[in-house]
C-alpha cells in the first residue's frame, strides 16, 4: 500500500514560500527528512530514478512509467513533488517538457545517503562516561510523564488523583495560542480542537505541538527556517544516543529547555553538555510508533502494561443513556466527565449518565456530538460490542451496525442540534462553465480524489476542500 504524506506537517509545509524550501533543503537532514516522511511510495520512486540523471527526464519518458489504471496516483504524487519544491518543470534544449529535481534537495539528498555530509546536519555523538547512560526505558517513561502532564493539563486531570506535572508558562501558552484550550474564569477548558487534538495518536500530536511552536517563532524572536530545521535535525537522531550541545547555538539551546518540557528531548539541566532524544523525537520521520495515546490505549513499556486492557475497550452505555466506565485512569475519567455527568467512582469503575445538560456543556466548550460519539464508539466494550452487533439490522440496507444504541447516538446528536443548526466547511467553489461536458470532468475528477464536498448539476458548479489538484486538472485539459 503506498504512503500518504502526513496531513498536518504536510499541509504546514505546502503553505511556506519557495525562499523557505530554499533555505530547509540547505540542510541534508530535512532533505531526508522530508523524503522519507512526506512523500507516499511512488513519489519516492520518481525521486531515486531521477536523483543522479544528469539531465532533465523528458515528460513523456516518467510519465510512460505509470500503468494507465494508476494515473491518478501519478498525478498525485507529482503534485505532492511539486508543491514541496522537490521537482520542477523545465524544457530541454529540443524543446522538450522534462523534470528534474530541484537544488539544494537533490544536493543535500546525495550528502545525506551516501553520508558525505560535513555540516553537523545530524548532530555529534557525545562520549558518556560509563554507568553515567540514560537508558531507552529511562527515556520512554521520561517522555510519558511529560505527555501525559500535557495531555491531563488540557483534559483537567488535577483533581482526579494523577500525578502532578509542573508545565512551563510556555508550554501552557502555547497550547493557548494553538486553540487547544481556553481560560475562563481562571479555569482551563478544553476546545473542540483540543477535544480531537487528545484523540489522536502521539505522533500526530507531537507534529501538531512542534508546528505551533514553529509558527509561534517569531513572537519568541526565533527564526522559523531555524526551528524547522532543528525539529528535523530532532527526528534524525538515534533513541538511546546522548549528543554534544557545545556546537548548538544560543536558539537551538533554548529550543532544547522548551522541547524537554514536552518530553520530545532530555537533559540532566539546561547547562548540563549533553542531551537525549525521547522516542517522541526520533518517530517523528519514521514508520515506528511513538509512545502509545494513553487515551487510546497501552502506552509502550512495562509502565502501560496495565493499562493495555483499558484499550481493547472498557465503556458500557444503556440505553437510558446510564454510562459504566471500567477504568481507573485520570485521563479517560476527566476525559469521560467532558459530556457525562458523573455519579460514582470505584477503584476500577466509574458510573455516569449522558444528559441533556451535560451534552450541551460540552458543546458550549465546541467538542461536537460526533466527536463523542466517536469516542464511544473507539471504546466500546467487547461484551457491548459484540451484543449491539449482533442485534443490529442495519447491516440489510448496506450500512455497517451500529456499536451503540441507536437512541443514544440520534438524541446525542439533537441535543446538539439545539443549539449549533449551521455546520461551516472552508474550500473553494467552481463555476461559470461553459458546457456540462467541461463541468462534469473536473466535478467527476474531485470526487475521485476525495476533495468534492458539494456539487449541483443544474448550476454547473462544485465545492472542493482542495483546489490545487482540481485547478491543476484543468490546466491539463486546455
Amino acid at each position: 500500500m503506498a504512503a500518504a504524506p502526513s496531513s498536518r506537517p504536510f499541509e504546514y509545509l505546502e503553505s511556506l514560500a519557495g525562499t523557505v524550501f530554499y533555505k530547509l533543503y540547505q540542510q541534508p537532514s530535512t532533505a531526508l527528512a522530508i523524503f522519507r516522511r512526506m512523500l507516499p511510495d511512488l513519489a519516492k520512486c520518481f525521486v531515486m530514478a531521477l536523483l543522479y540523471l544528469k539531465d532533465p527526464l523528458p515528460a513523456a519518458d516518467l510519465e510512460a512509467w505509470v500503468k494507465s489504471e494508476s494515473l491518478k496516483e501519478r498525478d498525485n504524487a507529482l503534485s505532492i513533488l511539486g508543491r514541496l519544491h522537490i521537482l520542477s518543470n523545465t524544457v530541454t534544449a529540443d524543446n522538450v517538457r522534462a523534470y528534474k529535481v530541484t537544488d539544494p534537495f537533490a544536493t543535500s539528498l546525495r550528502h545525506a545517503l551516501t553520508g558525505a555530509d560535513q555540516t553537523q546536519s545530524f548532530g555529534v555523538l557525545s562520549h558518556v562516561p560509563a554507568g553515567s547512560e540514560v537508558s531507552i526505558p529511562d527515556l520512554d517513561e521520561y517522555a510519558r510523564r511529560q505527555w501525559e502532564g500535557v495531555l491531563g493539563y488540557m483534559v483537567g486531570t488535577g483533581g482526579m488523583g494523577a500525578p502532578q506535572v509542573t508545565l512551563s508558562k510556555g508550554v501552557k501558552e502555547l497550547l493557548q495560542a494553538g486553540h487547544l484550550v481556553e481560560i475562563r474564569d481562571r479555569r482551563v477548558e478544553i476546545t473542540q480542537d483540543g477535544f480531537a487534538f487528545v484523540l489522536q495518536d502521539v505522533s500526530t500530536q507531537v507534529w501538531h505541538i512542534l508546528i505551533l511552536y514553529v509558527e509561534s517563532a517569531s513572537a519568541i524572536k526565533m527564526d522559523s527556517v531555524e526551528v524547522l530545521s532543528f525539529v528535523f535535525l530532532l527526528s534524525s537522531l538515534e533513541l538511546g544516543k546522548s549528543y554534544e550541545k557545545n556546537h548548538l547555538s544560543s536558539k537551538q539551546l533554548r529550543m532544547l529547555t522548551d522541547l524537554a518540557d514536552f518530553g520530545i528531548v532530555y537533559q540532566e539541566s539546561p547547562d548540563a553538555p549533553r542531551f537525549y532524544p525521547t522516542r517522541l523525537a526520533t518517530t517523528l520521520t519514521s514508520d515506528s510508533s511513538a509512545l502509545s495515546n494513553p487515551l487510546l490505549g497501552s502506552l509502550s513499556g512495562p509502565a502501560g502494561e496495565a493499562s493495555s486492557k483499558a484499550g481493547t475497550g472498557f465503556i458500557i452505555i444503556e440505553t437510558n443513556y446510564r454510562v459504566y466506565a471500567y477504568t481507573s485512569s485520570p485521563l479517560q475519567i476527566s476525559l469521560i466527565a467532558l459530556f457525562t455527568t458523573l455519579k460514582y467512582r470505584f477503584p476500577n469503575l466509574i458510573t455516569g449518565k449522558i444528559t441533556r445538560q451535560s451534552v450541551r456543556r460540552a458543546v458550549e466548550m465546541g467538542i461536537t456530538a460526533d466527536q463523542i460519539i466517536s469516542y464511544l464508539s473507539t471504546h466500546a466494550h467487547p461484551q457491548m460490542r459484540k451484543h449491539n452487533v449482533s442485534r443490529s439490522t442495519s447491516n440489510q440496507a448496506g450500512i455497517p451496525p451500529s456499536v451503540l444504541p441507536p437512541t443514544v447516538v440520534d438524541q446525542i446528536r439533537l441535543w446538539q442540534l439545539e443549539r449549533d443548526r449551521v455546520k461551516a466547511t472552508s474550500g473553494f467553489l467552481f463555476k461559470d462553465f461553459v458546457s456540462l461536458a467541461e463541468y462534469e470532468a473536473p466535478c467527476r475528477y474531485a470526487e475521485e480524489i476525495g476533495v468534492l464536498a458539494w456539487k449541483s448539476d443544474r448550476k454547473r458548479m462544485f465545492f472542493v476542500t482542495r483546489h490545487e489538484q482540481v485547478a491543476a486538472f484543468l490546466r491539463s485539459r486546455k
